[in-house]
């Protein structure tokens, strides 16, 4: 049974997924699902002062349609040889990034449609995901995070935006009430869409608290982490190696 999610994406029970037509929809249903889903990308591309330099390589795993790339792209293309490679599994999604990239005339600036556990990165000074953690799997999620802290040069920074759960289970009732029902009602969202999403969703967007994150960074090898945004359950984590 396929219902619809809003925006004029249509999902099933317990299989949400990013591959098919959900690409043509996809910026305008995560900028109104995700609060503050552009002003992540503001706090991103000013991060990336600090951490870019000349010839550094970048990447953003799990781009999506590229948006935060093609800003990151742009942000940097007075830096001689700096370069950002943009990584998603899902095909459709590539094809519009590489539509934008061809648009912006930007020659810093790649994208690979596969898998980033198969993908051999480059040493990097920045590295971005996100809200695409959350969606990898928790048995090899550590996996990831320490591909990603081998990846970084010395001084290097991984960005990471996810969805949290709440530290018990009534802060995590507020949290559940304060997003998914009044923030996604507030968005124009109706219940049938919100429920619809939500069951979607079930076992493929598994968050960890903002400790669990924490514990993952931890465990690869970080020793200086921050967040560096916050708005109900979703927050943004700094780690530099």
């Amino acid at each position: 049974m396929k219902d619809k999610a809003g925006d004029g994406i249509v999902a099933q029970n317990a299989n949400w997924t990013f591959a098919g037509d959900v690409a043509n929809q996809f910026d305008d249903h995560v900028s109104k699902s995700v609060p503050m889903y552009r002003e992540g990308h503001e706090i991103i591309c000013g991060l990336s002062d600090f951490f870019i330099n000349k010839d550094s390589v970048s990447y953003e795993l799990g781009c999506s349609t590229g948006s935060l790339t093609m800003k990151l792209a742009d942000r940097i293309k007075d830096k001689p040889g700096a370069r950002i490679v943009g990584i998603d599994i899902e095909a459709e999604m590539i094809e519009k990034a590489d539509a934008k990239r061809a648009d912006s005339g930007l020659a810093n600036v790649s994208f690979i449609a596969d898998d980033i556990f198969e993908v051999e990165f480059e040493p990097a000074d920045f590295i971005v995901a996100y809200y695409t953690i959350q969606f990898v799997r928790p048995s090899i999620r550590q996996a990831l995070i320490d591909k990603i802290y081998n990846a970084l040069r010395w001084g290097g920074c991984f960005v990471m935006f996810e969805k949290v759960r709440g530290p018990d289970a009534r802060f995590q009732d507020i949290l559940t009430a304060m997003y998914s029902y009044d923030y996604k009602l507030s968005q124009g969202y109706d219940a049938e869409e919100i429920v619809s999403k939500a069951r979607s969703l079930k076992g493929i967007l598994e968050p960890f608290s903002t400790q669990g994150n924490l514990d993952l960074l931890e465990r690869a090898g970080f020793k200086d982490t921050m967040t560096i945004a916050k708005y109900i359950c979703f927050e943004g984590f700094v780690a530099i190696k």
